[in-house]
């Protein structure tokens, strides 16, 4: 026996309608085509699946059989093409992120609250990049969307500006570089450098400073937060360098003070790096647009 789909809807069209006729209209048929339909049905069944005499049309207890799998089945199905429908049209699907800049997460989190409210059918997940090879991941689509400074030039991946920003010297306000009006490579000779736990070639003050300038601190201290390593430099322990938008109260505390780093400072840019096909999708689009909102806000408070 074959039942199709289309069976399921015959039977529960008759059904509600109590006629060919009707029905007929209703699924957009002729009552011809209709007839021939149920009669093929039931010569597969080998069971009537109406009672014909009735007026209306009433189902046997065969026909009320496939009448409740047509109820169980049917609606799943018409789920299921609402979900196909909104995962064509871009507005369902799967936004895994991959964060290559470990203090983004601060700016990232604001931004997924307020895309969560509008896109509540997108599986968000955040991923640190730096545990893993994101750009490769993004490829093979573990993830969808790289946070990273580093664009490269990649068959098939977008790279889109989202905000720039500026490395910023960090310490103590009774530290004796606090008097300078900018640091530069030599300043942090003898230092004790507090960084997030990553590599130092992901890490803009080896990467644009100190590598360049072939210059190594007395000591590296790696701490996890930011609250941390803003907690350890008021207390003399070390200096840091942290993206602006981050240090952004800092500027506010007698404990600290921040500096540019060379007297002309450095700007850097994050992007967000995507699959070119994934571009067009409007919660892509949603999304890049709150992050480069939520930026503006960073920097401006």
């Amino acid at each position: 026996m074959h039942i199709e789909f289309r069976h399921l809807r015959t039977i529960k069209a008759i059904h509600e309608a109590g006629g060919m006729a009707r029905a007929a209209d209703q699924l957009n048929i002729t009552q011809s085509a209709l007839s021939h339909q149920i009669k093929g049905l039931e010569e597969q069944t080998g069971v009537e699946l109406f009672q014909r005499r009735s007026k209306p049309m009433k189902l046997s207890a065969a026909g009320m059989r496939l009448l409740r799998l047509a109820e169980q089945i049917l609606p799943q199905i018409e789920a299921a093409q609402a979900e196909f429908a909104a995962l064509r049209e871009g507005e369902a699907g799967r936004l895994h992120i991959a964060i290559e800049c470990h203090a983004c997460f601060e700016w990232l989190f604001p931004v997924l609250e307020s895309f969560r409210k509008s896109w509540g059918d997108v599986d968000v997940d955040i991923r640190p990049g730096l545990a893993f090879e994101a750009m490769p991941a993004l490829k093979r689509e573990e993830v969808d969307l790289v946070v990273s400074s580093d664009p490269e030039e990649m068959p098939g991946v977008t790279f889109i500006e989202l905000f720039d920003y500026s490395p910023v010297f960090v310490a103590s306000a009774q530290h004796p570089l606090a008097k300078k009006p900018f640091v530069e490579a030599e300043d942090f000779l003898g230092q004790t450098l507090i960084t997030y736990p990553v590599e130092r070639t992901r890490l803009d003050i080896f990467s644009q400073l100190l590598i360049p300038a072939g210059v190594e601190p007395a000591g590296i201290r790696k701490v996890e937060l930011t609250a941390v390593i803003l907690l350890l430099v008021a207390s003399n322990r070390g200096v840091s360098v942290l993206p602006d938008w981050v240090v952004r109260e800092v500027k506010y505390s007698s404990d600290y003070v921040t500096r540019p780093l060379t007297e002309a400072g450095i700007t850097r840019r994050l992007y967000a790096a995507i699959r070119t096909e994934d571009e067009a999708k409007p919660y892509m689009q949603e999304l890049i647009r709150l992050a480069r909102v939520e930026a503006r806000k960073l920097q401006t408070q």
